[in-house]
């Protein structure tokens, strides 16, 4: 799945992926990151990203997020701040795609 339309469970599931803390079993629900300030802000203020409303070209995409990583940099856009960010940093650790478990799809 493309980290520019990941939202929700399947965002949050890549997030624990980057930061090494996904549970076993199917029982396990990772943290709020893409919704809870007090998980997702922690990984902003450490990967330095950089958050801004968007005005690109009359998108309705809200916000945007960026970051330097891996020799390139990234930008990612979403509804909220929080969402632009960590599909930021899925981004700029797993890349323009991620395998997302089915039940999360």
């Amino acid at each position: 799945m493309k980290t520019s339309k990941l939202q929700g469970a399947a965002l949050d599931w890549a997030v624990a992926k980057c930061e090494d803390k996904q549970g076993k079993g199917l029982d396990w629900v990772p943290p709020d990151y893409s919704s809870d300030w007090a998980q997702g802000g922690p990984i902003i203020e450490r990967e330095k990203l950089v958050i801004a409303p968007s005005n690109h070209w009359g998108s309705p995409r809200a916000w945007y997020a960026n970051t330097t990583g891996r020799n390139k940099f990234h930008v990612l856009y979403g509804l909220t701040p929080l969402i632009a960010a960590m599909r930021c940093y899925v981004t700029s650790k797993l890349g323009d795609e991620v395998e997302i478990p089915e039940e999360l799809k």
